[in-house]
């Protein structure tokens, strides 16, 4: 193809494409499985300049009637990486909306899961353009590839898989593959501060300073979806300002992310124990906002069990 002559444009944009991307070893591999069960037609570790190639291909193979396309694109094309940015900014001009997942997990996380797997880390054995380096320390690629995908992770939705059980990972991937295109979703989740607070959250707010279900016996067991659980925290002063506080905040301020153009917002509230104060926050606020568009709920540690 010459340098004068333009690929022609996709006659119709597909249902859907979705581009599973983010660091070795945070469960990409799962995810892609997750699509693939939910009717995605899946392709692992496509070079980033094929992209808009396939999926002329794809359309053109089906008459327009595209399957729901996943790509799975990591580190292991980092040759390849710089063009991706660009292939989906003139896809977007094209007309296609691609959801764009990165997956990431703390490096404490990652390390742990390789020496599990006894894996090599794709850089291991050095960077492109790098002389070979057969002696990196597993922390040093991990790094390494945090930097080379750094602008990829800045243009998606990121997914914290630190804590994440696979049975996990794939609800949550398929939940957000589920929520419309082309608004903003609003994600509430609940998390324990002692397991670290979620790698994908936007906004965090600690809610460890409000009276604590789990000091009353009959509340122990119980979750901040349990009705006792609620009525208690209702019954706290506190509980109600902080919230309207909370609430006030998105309020004013959902309106500059949604002309920012997010596809997603995650607001991450911690307690404890992720079991009663902040499971109760993530309730009432997605029963807040659920009348305001799309809504996700997450929580991390009762999702665990």
């Amino acid at each position: 193809m010459s340098q004068d002559t333009v690929a022609p444009a996709l006659p119709d944009a597909p249902r859907e494409v979705v581009l599973v991307t983010g660091i070795s070893g945070s469960g990409k591999s799962v995810a892609l499985h997750a699509l693939e069960d939910a009717g995605f037609y899946c392709v692992d570790n496509l070079p980033p300049e094929l992209l808009p190639q396939f999926l002329r291909l794809e359309q053109a193979r089906t008459d327009g009637a595209m399957r729901r396309i996943a790509v799975a694109v990591d580190v292991r094309s980092a040759r390849s990486l710089p063009a991706l940015l660009p292939s989906l900014s003139q896809l977007g001009n094209e007309g296609v909306k691609v959801r764009a997942i990165f997956l990431d997990a703390s490096t404490h996380a990652l390390v742990r899961r390789f020496s599990e797997t006894r894996r090599r880390h794709p850089l291991s054995t050095g960077a492109p353009g790098e002389a070979l380096d057969q002696h990196r320390a597993l922390t040093d690629a991990i790094e390494l590839e945090r930097e080379l995908l750094a602008d990829l992770r800045e243009a998606s939705t990121v997914l914290d898989t630190s804590q994440l059980r696979a049975a996990q990972l794939r609800a949550w991937v398929r939940q957000l593959v589920q929520a419309p295109a082309g608004a903003l979703t609003l994600v509430f989740e609940s998390f324990a501060f002692k397991h670290g607070v979620p790698l994908d959250a936007d906004l965090v707010y600690d809610v460890r300073v409000l009276p604590n279900p789990h000091y009353i016996d009959e509340l122990r067991p119980l979750t901040g979806r349990d009705a006792p659980v609620a009525d208690y925290l209702q019954q706290q002063p506190e509980v109600g300002e902080m919230l309207g506080q909370i609430e006030a905040f998105l309020v004013r301020w959902l309106p500059a992310f949604e002309q920012d153009q997010r596809a997603y917002l995650t607001v991450a509230i911690g307690c404890t124990g992720g079991q009663h104060r902040s499971v109760y926050f993530v309730e009432q606020l997605a029963r807040r906002f659920r009348d305001r568009g799309a809504t996700l709920v997450r929580h991390r540690e009762l999702d665990a069990l």
